[in-house]
């Protein structure tokens, strides 16, 4: 094999390897946010709409936590102080998603709830960002981002439902 033939060799070899990492990277690092647009434009929530749509119905911070899958400021949420009775909502879709009853003070800086109002109100996927799994939690008719599920709540059920404020509407009991 001659110098030129082991050189382009050698170079096709790095190059595949360097494509391979790159991709690698970018389906752990970037694949949340495509996965989130995938499902939310292939049909397998109830409402679906474009992004420019949700971009008119949502505020600025609801549509990059909702849409984007990105986190508010602890602390900054109204909602970590509410505590009259009432179902809490989707923001987006006005689905009811969690009773004030399994609300608690986690001391995180975001609502907290020990368990969904019914089984079928939230959708979870996997969340492997930075190679830590985490279940996230997504509303099950519009596909809106919420939050997280830890292993670490209270009893009767010792998850804790760590949600964005911003996700939610409150309705209060009549």
């Amino acid at each position: 094999m001659s110098k030129a033939q082991e050189l382009t060799r050698r170079k096709l070899l790095v190059g595949s390897l360097a494509a391979g990492g790159a991709a690698t990277f970018s389906s752990i690092f970037l694949g949340r946010m495509w996965s989130a647009k995938a499902q939310t434009n292939d049909g397998v929530f109830e409402v679906i709409k474009s992004e420019d749509e949700w971009r008119k119905l949502l505020t600025k911070d609801q549509f990059y936590v909702m849409r984007k899958e990105g986190t508010e400021r602890a602390g900054s949420s109204p909602l970590n102080n509410e505590k009259r009775d009432g179902v809490f909502q989707c923001a987006a879709c006005e689905l009811d998603l969690y009773a004030s009853s399994d609300k608690y003070d986690s001391k995180t800086g975001w609502p907290s709830f020990t368990r969904p109002i019914s089984d079928d109100a939230v959708a979870t996927k996997e969340d492997r960002i930075l190679f830590f799994a985490r279940t996230e939690v997504h509303c099950r008719r519009c596909g809106g981002h919420l939050g997280h599920i830890f292993n670490d709540g209270p009893q009767p059920t010792g998850k804790r439902h760590c949600i964005n404020g911003v996700s939610l509407k409150f309705k209060p009991a009549v």
